[in-house]
């Protein structure tokens, strides 16, 4: 059985640009009060903002889709996110080796615990390496310059150097932030779904300065990524 692709946003903007390339929408209603924007085998959800919000969005959807008989073979989350430099330029693509719950835990005197080694949980969602390996040979054939990395999950975003230091710190590898690939990857998983996150950076993770983000080029370097992904990776992943 073929299966669909779910893909969750944060915000309308984020899915206005995916959703760019995929054709005219069939609006499907959730529960909730939600709406799937359905491109023939490739829908697009507005899940909301957080890892809470979104988590709990992606699950009614993969939730539905089971009922109905069918259900999702992918689930990406998908939009915009701050940047670690120099490894993610504004402007670049970050494809996700791993999603981390970057701030799930607890301090501790002598530092940051990750709620693993509080013994339980989990903060960590490793992708499969075919899985990343097919999106950036994709991304190679014309995409905005990308790179594959973990990505972290905040529910505060990053605003001054001293927090984005701790993060680069603690996460050395990460190229960037944002705040719902966690709630998205805990969904996915719950429904045995693999998951990936890909995001267009808008602005460096560090002090906070609006008059430095570029919004709209990261909507573009959004945009121009999954027109290439609905030509490649997921016709595949529906086949």
């Amino acid at each position: 059985m073929a299966h669909r692709i779910l893909i969750v946003t944060a915000v309308a903007a984020e899915a206005d640009s995916v959703s760019a390339g995929l054709g005219s929408p069939e609006p499907r209603p959730l529960p909730g009060g939600l709406v799937l924007r359905r491109h023939g085998h490739v829908d697009v959800l507005v899940g909301g903002v957080g890892p809470a919000a979104v988590a709990a969005a992606t699950g009614t959807a993969l939730a539905c889709e089971a009922l109905a008989g069918s259900g999702y073979g992918l689930v990406v989350s998908a939009g915009i996110a701050g940047g670690f430099q120099p490894a993610a330029p504004v402007g670049s693509v970050v494809v996700s080796s791993a999603i981390v719950a970057a701030d799930l835990g607890a301090e501790t005197p002598d530092g940051y615990l990750a709620v693993e080694d509080l013994g339980f949980g989990r903060s960590v969602h490793l992708v499969p390496e075919e899985l990343t390996g097919r999106i950036t040979a994709a991304l190679d054939a014309g995409a905005p310059p990308h790179a594959l990395a973990p990505v972290l999950t905040v529910s505060t975003v990053t605003g001054t150097a001293r927090r984005a230091a701790e993060l680069a710190e603690r996460h050395p590898a990460a190229a960037a932030e944002a705040m719902e690939g966690f709630g998205v990857a805990e969904a996915a998983a719950a429904h045995g779904v693999p998951v990936v996150e890909i995001r267009a950076v808008s602005n460096a993770v560090g002090p906070r300065d609006r008059a430095a983000w570029r919004i709209g080029e990261a909507l573009g370097a959004l945009r121009h990524t999954f027109e290439l992904l609905s030509r490649t990776v997921f016709v595949e992943a529906h086949a």
